[in-house]
């Protein structure tokens, strides 16, 4: 828990959010008489207030009250026993989502604007394709945090290398792949064996990227080469779509029009200790700049940026370039 704290209060948007009290607790619906012990919403902007301007800055500030509340709300996650950080993760976001989406509702109930949505909904499309007829069907999937995407640490690649960069994941993740069941097209009426590709429709503002290292297979010596600055571009739906069928010029100039949009900076890196069964979690985050810290419950130390990307990497968090840290 005290890693994912860490990695959301590091997040510039949901920082000016917080900070300029536009979740109000005063109003909010879930916490009646001013009661805080219902709304995680409520309580995640006191954690905020207490990070960035709490009077005791030299003394742990114990999140005791965010850990009831997620205990509350996600009655998988009570009790004392090991949890994974991803899990928490999305339960987290999940519960934050709905104690926030219920003020944004009420101005349109069909589209959610509320910030959690804002920063960590992305959109997911699949492709289906008959193999025979090249007939193409769209479906798009819409979902908090849906590019909290996972990645197993032991892909299968040509080289059979020891390491593996997030960009050979990512390739790994929208290259289309056979369906092996033949399905009947609507185009041409036969059963024919499809593809299926996916590919990232809509980028959120924050993404993360779960490298699964649980896996009990027998290479299990590979590891994620972690990367600062992150193109997002060539794994998109419109960058794929631009290179089917157009010239090369054309490519060249969507490609500038898209990439700068699509850029992403590393702000944070959940690592774990330990075995399946038990271990610890720590995470890295950036702060004001390029300055990297180490947090380990309440020992924090400064880290170089070689010892952050070099490090195992369990969640990496990127957030749009474009957005100041400062």
């Amino acid at each position: 828990m005290n890693s994912i704290i860490q990695t959301l209060v590091h997040i510039p948007m949901l920082r000016d959010y917080f900070l300029s009290d536009q979740h109000n607790c005063k109003l909010c619906s879930l916490t009646p008489n001013s009661d805080l012990n219902t709304c995680l919403m409520c309580e995640l902007s006191h954690i905020f207030q207490e990070f960035y301007g709490g009077e005791s800055l030299y003394s742990p500030f114990v999140p005791n009250r965010m850990l009831h509340l997620v205990w509350t709300h996600a009655k998988h996650l009570s009790g004392y026993e090991q949890h994974d950080a991803h899990e928490f993760l999305i339960s987290a976001l999940n519960i934050l989502h709905r104690h926030s989406e219920s003020l944004s509702m009420k101005q349109n109930p069909h589209d959610c604007k509320c910030i959690i949505d804002r920063l960590f909904t992305g959109q997911l499309q699949s492709d289906l394709t008959c193999t025979k007829c090249g007939r193409s069907e769209s479906v798009g999937s819409n979902s908090l945090c849906s590019t909290t995407t996972t990645f197993i640490s032991n892909l299968n690649n040509e080289e059979n290398k020891n390491e593996l960069s997030l960009e050979e994941c990512l390739l790994s993740f929208v290259r289309a792949e056979n369906l092996g069941t033949k399905i009947k097209c609507e185009r041409c009426g036969t059963y024919e064996i499809s593809t299926k590709q996916l590919t990232l429709r809509k980028l959120p503002i924050v993404a993360c990227f779960h490298l699964k290292r649980f896996e009990h297979v027998n290479t299990s010596n590979k590891r994620q080469k972690i990367i600062k600055p992150f193109d997002l571009t060539p794994y998109t739906t419109p960058y794929r779509n631009i290179h089917e069928g157009c010239s090369k010029e054309m490519r060249q100039t969507r490609q500038k029009l898209t990439s700068l949009s699509n850029q992403y900076s590393l702000f944070a890196v959940v690592n774990h200790t330990g075995s399946t069964e038990s271990g610890h979690y720590t995470c890295y985050v950036r702060h004001q700049r390029d300055n990297w810290f180490n947090c380990n419950d309440q020992k924090i130390r400064k880290e170089r940026l070689e010892d952050v990307l070099s490090s195992e990497g369990y969640l990496l968090f990127y957030c749009k370039s474009f957005i100041d840290y400062d």
